[in-house]
């Protein structure tokens, strides 16, 4: 993408970034209508996904599942644009936030809090929705692109709202960020060909990062789950749950298999809100065929 179109597509992200919720939500909805031809990969993938997780529906309602988790994809993209662009005073009653205390609590100790949480449509305005809530930015981690001109704009549009981002691949700066006491959210529920173990993820072998019981001993930091969805009244219902009992408990391949567990019961609330557009089964076990 040319740089010279960017000052077009800011300008045209900071008007979507300031629609009523309603308009967000219909305008979504209609463009997922209006590029539904050119979602095909990612409609074939989120079939994959739901016929292998939900096998105990019906054909016709993991087809509906997975169209719904696609709409919903598109409905996040937008989402997003909201996330960086939507004024701080507009967020007041956009969220119902629980679980606040335990936050608070863990921050209040001075330790850096890894918020775990996974790949919901709606992750970054749901960390920002949450940052307002408690008063100070939660800090994200980030893929990065190799266009530098949209890079340049996502860094800047996420500084401005999250602090600093954390590159996905950067561990050194995660750790730093946890060692200096901030929030970080985080998700290791993509696939990973390093530093993983095989567990089931809704009774499917997930290839899942293995390392986040040693981040958290590197950055001494406390885990929490963080858990969020769109409800049906278009409001972000927002929770941070204490940690797990018991967890880590010192085994990189249970540990990681408690994380997937935690997370299928979440994503069983609102399946139609997580990623299934994501090839997360992409990598197999020795000896078994590719799904997709």
């Amino acid at each position: 993408m040319r740089c010279i179109a960017m000052p077009l597509l800011q300008g045209l992200a900071w008007c979507l970034g300031r629609l009523p919720q309603g308009a967000t939500l219909a305008l979504g909805r209609a463009l997922a209508w209006l590029g539904w031809p050119l979602l095909g990969s990612r409609r074939r993938v989120a079939r994959i996904n739901v016929d292998l997780c939900f096998p105990e529906l019906d054909a016709r309602a993991r087809r509906r599942l997975a169209d719904a988790s696609v709409v919903n994809t598109v409905i996040g993209a937008l989402e997003l644009v909201r996330a960086w662009h939507i004024p701080a005073s507009r967020l007041d009653g956009m969220a119902e936030v629980t679980g606040l205390e335990h936050l608070r609590a863990a921050l209040a100790t001075g330790r850096g809090v890894l918020l775990v949480t996974g790949h919901f449509t709606c992750s970054e305005l749901a960390g920002r929705l949450l940052g307002h809530a408690l008063g100070r930015p939660v800090r994200v981690v980030v893929r990065r692109h190799n266009n530098a001109c949209l890079e340049a704009w996502f860094d800047r549009s996420r500084e401005a709202v999250y602090g600093p981002t954390i590159g996905k691949k950067d561990v050194r700066g995660l750790i730093r960020a946890l060692q200096a006491g901030e929030p970080v959210a985080y998700s290791a529920d993509q696939n990973f060909t390093y530093q993983c173990a095989f567990v089931p993820f809704f009774d499917v072998p997930a290839a899942t990062l293995t390392a986040t019981p040693e981040i958290m001993r590197r950055g001494r930091a406390v885990m929490l789950p963080f858990w969020f969805h769109r409800a049906a009244d278009g409001r972000y219902r927002i929770r941070i749950e204490a940690s797990w009992p018991g967890w880590p408990a010192g085994d990189p391949g249970q540990d990681a298999a408690r994380y997937m567990e935690e997370l299928e019961a979440v994503v069983r609330e609102c399946p139609e809100q997580y990623l299934w557009a994501h090839r997360r089964f992409k990598t197999r076990p020795a000896g078994e065929p590719a799904v997709y």
